[in-house]
């Protein structure tokens, strides 16, 4: 199972709106087959493990590892579970039931009542944390939401700016966090920010740092007030604008018009579900990261400290939780909160 984990994990960032998978098929206590999800509509898990098996004839004395129930339905591809059983293999071992209302048991169900000997709960919770964003989607009906900041030594997020400061990113840390940030940002749907954020550092949002897909921009402008030639606004990625005001939305660019009152950030998630986006990663700023720990609508937080002073400016986000991990970082610490329930 943790090698069915290890294999999922090499899909991440790629596979939405479906979740990492990767099985194994063991025959005599050796690996004869295995593979893993990498793409959303490409063969699921289970297929590639069974397409890599030289000799199929193995198959009926086998068994199949698989870190997630296998699909019991016909969507993109079709169902995993019909695969299984066509191949007559007699023994399968899931790490986790799937919480999608198109499986949830009946692919365990659809195997059992074929005769196939089902054991269920191996390593859940490793394969539950691998996978939080896609049980978080589907449990709470909103997206996993991780806050990101950088805060320098004396607790700030930000120096004390004039009319006069340039429109820029305030860099507090080093580039291999930079770099390690970008990775970050090609692993999830979404990335958002605020008005001040927005107006101040003039970001793009992207992973011009990293490989991969960027994710999907957000930000928040109440009032349109935000000049448009901001770089968030250049088109070259999908970008949301939550806003009162009406406006025409165009190519990569779409202005939706909510209220901005205590509900505002449900409302937004509420939306981000009903497009099908399972993670949002926060990057700012202190206003708006201050409003999701304030109503504790946060999965995690990642917060970086360098080694900078600034003495006066915009003090940074404060968590009353002990952090889970301090890592060193080069010359900055990283520290790691978490507030989700597997």
């Amino acid at each position: 199972m943790q090698r069915c984990l290890d294999l999922a994990a090499i899909g991440k960032g790629q596979t939405y709106p479906n979740p990492m998978v990767g099985s194994v098929i063991v025959y005599n206590g050796k690996i004869i087959g295995e593979g893993y999800h990498k793409k959303c509509g490409g063969p699921h898990a289970e297929v590639n493990a069974v397409n890599s098996v030289k000799d199929k004839s193995l198959l009926k004395n086998s068994t199949l590892y698989v870190n997630l129930e296998p699909c019991a339905h016909q969507g993109r591809t079709p169902a995993c579970s019909t695969m299984i059983i066509n191949e007559e293999i007699p023994r399968v071992v899931i790490g986790s039931s799937d919480n999608f209302e198109k499986v949830n048991g009946k692919g365990i169900a659809m195997l059992q009542n074929a005769g196939i000997d089902v054991t269920v709960g191996v390593l859940e919770e490793q394969c539950r944390k691998l996978n939080r964003r896609f049980f978080t989607y589907n449990e709470k009906k909103r997206p996993y939401i991780i806050l990101k900041w950088a805060m320098t030594i004396d607790g700030f997020i930000d120096f004390k700016r004039t009319p006069d400061t340039p429109i820029q990113p305030n860099w507090i840390t080093d580039d291999y966090a930079k770099i390690l940030v970008h990775k970050w940002r090609s692993e999830e749907m979404a990335i958002m920010v605020g008005t001040n954020t927005a107006e101040k550092d003039n970001p793009s949002l992207n992973v011009r740092e990293w490989h991969g897909q960027s994710p999907v921009r957000i930000v928040l402008d109440k009032n349109l007030r935000l000049n448009k030639t901001l770089h968030l606004f250049n088109s070259q990625i999908k970008t949301i604008v939550y806003t009162e005001q009406k406006k025409e939305s165009r190519k990569n660019l779409e202005f939706y018009t909510t209220q901005f009152d205590n509900n505002l950030l449900e409302n937004i998630f509420k939306d981000l579900y009903q497009r099908e986006i399972q993670s949002v990663i926060i990057e700012g700023g202190a206003k708006l990261l201050n409003s999701l720990i304030k109503i504790g609508l946060w999965d995690e937080a990642r917060v970086f400290m360098g080694e900078k002073l600034f003495l006066e400016g915009i003090k940074a986000p404060s968590i009353k939780l002990l952090p889970n991990n301090i890592l060193n970082f080069g010359k900055n610490k990283l520290l790691t909160y978490n507030n989700y329930k597997l």
